[in-house]
């Protein structure tokens, strides 16, 4: 295929999600996956009808990551949405006694889960600062400000990692440093930096990114571990290497000269090389290379197209959507998790998953 030709096909494919995002995948989350009386997004949709499963819990996480999506999306009937959701999140999730965020509330809306969760709390200070961009609402500001100190003061470790959960009151660990809040930490705290104390924010970026060298990165690999080195059972999801590279591509002055900047590249070639095949991208592997998990899950697939974009392999980013659409995508919505075979393993949407294609679409070039 010629390079006129690759440009006109994924013109063709980028347009197409962009379609399908806007008029099914927002309208949905708007509509029949939010929850008015509550003011909160369902927890999950199911996927063949598009009617909310029954509620059991709703999760901050769940709320920030919705505020995100519609944050940066454009309309002023997403604008509005953005409003009752940031109203929703510091409202129904704040912990106004210890400062903090609790992880979930019941189906009624009463605190279920007090526990401190700092993947919730990165998800909060990156949607507080979309949010304030968006509407330079200043409480939105305030409160990112406030969540990233308290990050800052309770969840650090003393070597430069962050504790993965504490006690209802902040003060006990519960879980151990781990990879992914802290992936999601360092994604935050690159968002707050534009619109607040981006010195210090950088400087808290760069610590963390040595932590990461330091007790995360296979060395054989290069890629980033789910737990720490030495970690029994430890496993390297592919995905998340693709996550960490744009991550940190995307803002590499902020990153530049650190070993992460210059391992994850290696780390993305590898997982492409073991963890990719003509099914999607593969959920685990350990550290041999060998499959631990071969679900094909929704966000991994949307962080592949995401790096491809980054780097610019626009061949492979054609052939990629290509497979996207036809495999995760339906009318009526997505399908979350697919087996090596294209069955279908899981039959709902989490209102999670809209985050990613979001994140996905924000790398991709633009088209005409």
């Amino acid at each position: 295929m010629t390079a006129a030709q690759t440009n006109s096909t994924l013109a063709v494919h980028i347009r197409a999600l962009r379609e399908h995002f806007d008029s099914v995948i927002l309208p949905m989350w708007m509509e029949q996956g939010f929850n008015g009386a509550l003011g909160l997004p369902f927890e999950s949709l199911d996927s063949a009808s598009g009617a909310p499963l029954p509620a059991t819990r709703y999760r901050a996480m769940a709320c920030a990551r919705q505020l995100y999506v519609f944050s940066e999306a454009q309309g002023a009937a997403a604008a509005r949405h953005a409003d009752t959701l940031f109203e929703s999140l510091r409202r129904v999730f704040r912990d106004e006694e210890h400062g903090g965020w609790r992880y979930s509330v019941d189906a009624e809306a009463r605190p279920l889960d007090e526990t401190q969760d700092l993947y919730t709390h990165a998800f909060v200070v990156l949607a507080c600062a979309a949010y304030f961009r968006r509407s330079r609402n200043a409480d939105a500001r305030k409160l990112m400000l406030a969540t990233a100190s308290a990050i800052e003061a309770r969840f650090k470790t003393t070597d430069s990692l962050y504790h993965a959960a504490l006690s209802a009151d902040l003060d006990q660990p519960l879980r151990p440093p781990a990879q992914n809040p802290m992936m999601h930490l360092t994604e935050a705290y690159l968002a707050a930096a534009q619109v607040a104390e981006p010195a210090l924010f950088a400087q808290r970026l760069r610590s963390l990114a040595q932590g990461i060298s330091h007790r995360f990165v296979h060395a054989p690999t290069q890629c980033i571990s789910e737990e720490r080195q030495g970690t029994a059972g430890n496993r390297l999801e592919p995905g998340h290497q693709f996550e960490w590279l744009s991550l940190v591509q995307g803002s590499a002055p902020v990153f530049e000269g650190l070993d992460l900047a210059e391992s994850l590249p290696r780390a993305v070639q590898w997982s492409r090389s073991h963890g990719v095949d003509e099914g999607g991208v593969v959920a685990s592997l350990d550290e041999s290379g060998a499959v631990i998990d071969d679900t094909r899950r929704i966000w991994a697939q949307t962080e592949y197209l995401r790096v491809l974009a980054v780097q610019g392999d626009l061949p492979a980013l054609a052939a990629g959507l290509a497979a996207f659409r036809s495999r995760f995508l339906h009318p009526g919505g997505w399908y979350e998790c697919l087996d090596a075979g294209g069955k279908v393993v899981r039959p709902d949407m989490p209102s999670t998953s809209p985050y990613h294609l979001a994140t996905c679409l924000s790398a991709l070039p633009d088209v005409v």
